[in-house]
């Protein structure tokens, strides 16, 4: 390793990103999947609007182009980063709150999309500028294992927390008082955002080539740099095809495991934390071989993977309920992989100069094309629904036939990644 990364202020600035990332998921744990469809239905949504909400996320990938300007613009990284960051979950904190404001279910449901969107929309904004400041003090040599290992104590602590949450949450709606529930999650979000706050302090302020003494390359130059560079337009349609494919089902299995599968909060956070575990065990195996191979090759079978969960979620019925175990944990597997290569495989196409710009520009790219995609999937479920859950005569739930696009078009990203992506030449590794 490199002298400059063994200074004790690159590793503590690496120790406190790690420790932030784990405190951001568990906010993320808390605005997705069964919390948030249990919040959602609270406030009277029906499940294709709690799945467009919960998809929101990918809408607000559309804010990472901010980024393009603000890397110009700020004078402080570090500083951007901690206001962002603050006011992002101090949004998301509104949104546990909204049962109890004073307001007719259309408000709440508008309130509920605005606090989601611009939630995800500050923490966005500045995603990729933080990732290129906090990675700054990480060697390039071992940044696949690195990411691997931040993501395993992500999800080791994530597990405890989820359990912990799904339990107190449980103890409140057994009593008849899923108020008393939401309220309690907002005052772990709202501990959250200082554990944060604290760790970002903690690391390294940028150097001067990052907090503007050199200035950064200009807009124009910038977008001709990247989308003149055919290799990282490849990436860019690769993420719009995972993107799609995971957001066209995925959103809109948190009301299914609890209204239709019959499933507990508590119980699906159990199989999550099963999930979780398996999803920490490959983690670290799946970092190592895409440094040795690629970040395209352990995109790629990562995406086998996805292709099976999602084949088992086309089969899980409530007649096949705990098919949703295999189903999620092949999932949460598959994201081992495709969630640590798609930020990766960026550094194999694009200059250093460009890094921060190209992410924002995939992301959001791929973010909208995934928000599309859950708009589509929404009036699939409705019509799915409003013929009785009935297909060419045969009962089957919209969810299932979500899986099997989703299906699809994973298979269509595998193709792609190994027939175009494997085959470009890398500038660096």
């Amino acid at each position: 390793m490199d002298n400059r990364y063994r200074s004790r202020e690159a590793q503590r600035s690496r120790s406190a990103y790690t420790a932030q990332c784990a405190f951001e998921y568990f906010v993320t744990i808390l605005v997705s999947d069964a919390f948030l469809a249990k919040l959602l239905k609270h406030i009277g949504l029906d499940d294709a609007a709690a799945g467009i909400i919960a998809s929101l996320i990918s809408f607000s990938f559309l804010f990472q182009l901010l980024s393009i300007l603000l890397i110009r613009k700020i004078k402080s990284v570090k500083r951007t980063v901690l206001i962002a960051d603050t006011v992002s979950q101090l949004l998301f904190l509104g949104v546990y709150l909204i049962p109890f404001l004073p307001l007719a279910p259309t408000g709440r449901a508008i309130a509920a999309a605005a606090g989601m969107t611009l939630g995800f929309a500050f923490r966005y904004a500045v995603g990729s500028i933080l990732y290129r400041w906090a990675n700054g003090y990480v060697d390039p040599r071992g940044r696949g294992e690195f990411s691997a290992v931040k993501e395993m104590i992500s999800l080791l602590s994530g597990i405890l927390f989820t359990l912990a949450a799904g339990f107190v949450f449980d103890r409140f709606e057994a009593v008849g008082n899923p108020k008393g529930g939401f309220l309690t999650l907002a005052c772990a979000i709202f501990a959250l955002n200082v554990c944060c706050f604290v760790c970002l302090c903690l690391i390294k302020k940028e150097t001067p080539s990052e907090d503007g003494e050199h200035r950064p390359p200009g807009v124009g130059e910038v977008l001709r740099a990247i989308f003149g560079n055919r290799d990282f337009r490849h990436t860019v349609v690769l993420a719009c095809l995972w993107e799609a494919a995971r957001y066209m089902s995925t959103g809109f299995f948190g009301t299914y495991k609890t209204e239709d599968l019959l499933f507990s909060v508590g119980a699906v956070q159990i199989i999550n934390t099963a999930a979780n575990l398996c999803r920490f065990a490959v983690s670290k195996p799946f970092g190592r071989y895409s440094d040795r191979t690629s970040y395209a090759h352990g995109f790629r079978t990562a995406l086998l993977i996805a292709a099976a969960a999602f084949a088992l979620g086309a089969l899980t019925s409530p007649a096949s309920r705990w098919m949703i175990v295999f189903h999620t944990v092949l999932y949460n597997v598959s994201l081992a992989g495709t969630n640590q290569n798609s930020f990766n495989i960026t550094y194999s196409y694009v200059e250093p100069q460009y890094m921060a710009q190209a992410m924002a520009v995939k992301s959001s790219v791929g973010g909208i094309v995934g928000f599309a995609s859950s708009l589509v999937g929404s009036r699939i479920l409705s019509a799915v629904q409003a013929s009785g859950n009935r297909l060419f005569g045969v009962t089957v739930y919209g969810q299932q036939v979500l899986s099997v696009v989703s299906l699809l078009l994973t298979a269509a990203a595998f193709v792609y990644t190994k027939k175009v992506v494997e085959k470009q030449h890398a500038v660096r590794r």
